[in-house]
């Protein structure tokens, strides 16, 4: 997983009735953007620091990521 600084990060929800959760990432806590991310949470406004997990993945807003 690779994330920037203002991309967003999305978290499915584990149970059909429950909404996915998205969040800001505010920082990046490696050179190569792998995780962890503090993030800014849009349903309540709570920031975080977080490892993704499989549930979860990054949109990325402006450049590509980098190749490898």
């Amino acid at each position: 997983m690779y994330a920037k600084i203002g991309d967003r990060l999305v978290v499915h929800s584990a149970h059909v009735d429950e909404p996915d959760r998205d969040a800001e990432i505010l920082e990046v806590h490696s050179p190569d953007g792998s995780p962890p991310y503090l993030v800014r949470w849009s349903d309540n406004g709570h920031t975080a620091l977080i490892f993704p997990g499989a549930d979860a993945h990054v949109e990325h807003f402006g450049s590509a990521p980098p190749a490898t």
